[in-house]
């Protein structure tokens, strides 16, 4: 089994603009290169809104140097941004945001889920690009929950949802720019599950809800992360006490220097110098203005 070298749990919520009540699981400030090419996971747990026509979320604000990653499980997010990208996801969807050279872009719940109201909940991480690719052009990958591959494990025990990367001969559609797997799974109390993950890679299990013990002996709450060595071994098991949804990341680390500040992710403090150069001098563009027909 793989050794487990680190758990994380935070109960804190806090505000992402007004519409992201979001606990933060992982961040690159903290763990750095132990968790590349991964940056940061925000899990935004079921948080109920009420009916409104008023816009609820975040504005316009800058993105350079690495990739969001949004997972909607309740609720709808509408997202539009300078270089022409944007949609709405709903349960199941994900987007998947290449800020690269630059990006402008907001993220507001949607005009239908707002009116109606009801449970949200969202997962945001961000992806780090490798050095050769920061600069790269942005672009936007709208995948529906048709499109995500769903393996059904054995005895109807959960399920385990392929978003990128590969597992069990299943490829998930998410295009990306370095070696990562992206899973999320379910596992219903009292099953266990076995998961074979790449020994070359950096690994995380993200526990966004329910209890399950890892390898035989480390428990493991709600709104945790576990960090595994790269050690060779290849398995992790799943023991679960509640029913668990949780999300496998692995990536090939990136080994380059990580240097960020804000919305920015680059390898040197002066790339960051430049990139609010560059967003100051309107070089990322801006978020088209839809005109309505009065």
């Amino acid at each position: 089994m793989k050794k487990i070298i680190g758990l994380y749990r935070n109960q804190n919520m806090h505000w992402v603009g007004d519409g992201f009540p979001v606990k933060n699981l992982f961040s690159y400030d903290r763990l750095g290169q132990a968790i590349s090419p991964f940056l940061l996971l925000d899990y935004a747990a079921p948080y109920h809104f009420d009916a409104t026509t008023a816009q609820h979320g975040v504005g316009s604000h800058p993105h350079r140097g690495f990739e969001t990653v949004t997972i909607a499980y309740q609720g709808e997010v509408t997202h539009k941004d300078s270089a022409g990208g944007g949609g709405t996801i709903k349960t199941g969807d994900v987007q998947w945001m290449t800020a690269g050279a630059g990006v402008v872009h907001e993220e507001f719940h949607s005009k239908d889920y707002a009116a109606q109201g009801g449970l949200f909940e969202m997962v945001q991480l961000w992806v780090n690009l490798p050095a050769a690719d920061k600069m790269t052009t942005p672009r936007y990958q709208a995948i529906e929950s048709q499109h995500i591959p769903k393996i059904e494990f054995e005895n109807q025990a959960g399920h385990l949802r392929i978003i990128a990367g590969q597992y069990a001969e299943q490829s998930g559609p998410a295009s990306t720019f370095s070696p990562v797997n992206v899973w999320d799974g379910q596992l219903k109390a009292a099953q266990t599950q076995v998961l074979h993950v790449p020994v070359d890679h950096n690994t995380l299990l993200v526990v966004l809800a329910g209890e399950v013990q890892v390898n035989g002996s480390q428990l493991v709450q709600d709104h945790s992360v576990v960090l595994f060595a790269q050690d060779g071994e290849a398995l992790i098991q799943l023991e679960a006490l509640q029913d668990t949804h949780f999300l496998v990341l692995t990536g090939k680390p990136l080994n380059e220097p990580i240097q960020g500040y804000g919305p920015f992710v680059m390898n040197t403090k002066q790339e960051i110098i430049q990139a609010f150069e560059d967003f100051n001098q309107g070089k990322f563009g801006a978020i088209p203005v839809q005109h309505q027909a009065g």
